[in-house]
């Protein structure tokens, strides 16, 4: 990594920010540019933001100006924002990947691309294999939102590759992201009190810590191994197994129910219910990860379990917290709805927040 300019996109968003504060601290890295199109919260040490929107040719620019030789693109939203909707996130995505490609492929500095994708793309049906290679094709093809703009982009991606051979393009399929830090939709989903389920359903499925996706992105920035890559901890737990490491009860309903339940949760903003995540926690899904050891040469220190468990010792402080809001809640709804004189006395609440 002796004298590398590297510039990441996405960096507004905390994942975006301490992977481009790590690699700023690699010694071997000369320099490394922020790129969003707002700037980063917290501290962003050595790292040289430009307030840019990848979706301008202005991109092309800065490659030039600044001598990029690798571009790390983190820039890959998988929820819609509170302006814009879900036009503005597909405009972001797959609009936004393009112009950058093209500002690639015109530059003469840029030699290597990583680019930051997810395991969504195999989506998830009933039909799917036990664990997903990199050779494989989703059994389902997804027709909108989030599956299908990482699909395009990865197409795109793939098509850059081809026009200029002489670029290294790696491409890491990651799996769903936990953590205490982490804040996304299925973070968000297993943050909730109490946990909508897929009735009859228990799925099988596979986290990547934090800490092994930013480990992930600077290794394959060090090795400039070109590739497309499964991004996973070993191992995979069921759905029920989660929620009881995680002390959270479950509501199970039936799955023509969930997209309605989706929907108030998002009106509350409580969690994105997207049709992928839904998706996710019917069927579940695994990846093999073995071209990532053996190939690419990465180890997760965290397996999914671990990861889990990591992710439930940040959700220790808050449970009692949530409890008691919970218990306001519904005291306000008993006193709405009941005559005060023959209001019963509220349960107490146990330890995992059910009656």
């Amino acid at each position: 990594m002796a004298g590398r300019v590297v510039l990441v996109t996405g960096v507004s968003r905390d994942l975006g920010r301490k992977f481009a504060v790590a690699a700023a601290e690699h010694p071997h890295v000369e320099r490394v540019i922020g790129v969003d199109v707002v700037p980063p919260r917290g501290d962003v040490g050595g790292v040289s933001f430009v307030r840019a929107d990848i979706r301008n040719p202005v991109i092309a620019k800065i490659l030039a100006k600044e001598d990029v030789d690798t571009v790390v693109h983190m820039s890959i939203i998988s929820t819609p924002g509170p302006a814009g909707g879900r036009t503005t996130m597909k405009e972001l995505n797959v609009i936004g990947t393009m112009q950058l490609l093209a500002a690639i492929q015109r530059s003469e500095t840029v030699r290597h691309l990583v680019v930051k994708s997810t395991t969504t793309v195999y989506g998830a049906s009933h039909r799917d294999p036990a664990m997903f290679t990199e050779e494989m094709e989703p059994r389902r093809t997804p027709r909108s939102g989030y599956g299908k703009d990482v699909a395009e982009i990865e197409g795109y991606v793939r098509g850059l590759a081809r026009r200029r051979p002489d670029l290294n393009v790696t491409v890491l399929r990651c799996a769903n992201v936990v953590g205490p830090t982490v804040n996304s939709p299925i973070t968000s989903y297993l943050r909730m009190p109490v946990l909508p389920t897929v009735l009859g359903f228990d799925p099988r499925v596979q986290f990547l810590h934090e800490e092994d996706l930013l480990g992930a992105l600077g290794h394959a920035v060090a090795a400039e191994r070109p590739g497309t890559y499964n991004i996973a901890g070993d191992g995979l737990l069921t759905l029920s197994q989660i929620t009881r490491r995680l002390a959270r009860p479950t509501l199970p309903m039936p799955g023509f129910a969930i997209g309605g339940i989706g929907n108030v949760l998002r009106s509350a903003r409580l969690t994105d219910f997207s049709p992928e995540l839904r998706a996710f926690l019917t069927y579940g899904r695994g990846v093999d990860t073995t071209r990532m050891r053996e190939q690419l040469g990465f180890e997760p220190r965290y397996t999914t379990q671990t990861a889990i468990e990591d992710f439930a010792s940040s959700l220790e402080p808050g449970i009692h917290r949530l409890d008691a809001a919970l218990a306001s809640l519904e005291a306000r709804l008993s006193a709405a709805s009941v005559p005060a004189s023959s209001q019963p006395a509220p349960a107490p609440l146990t330890e995992a927040g059910t009656r």
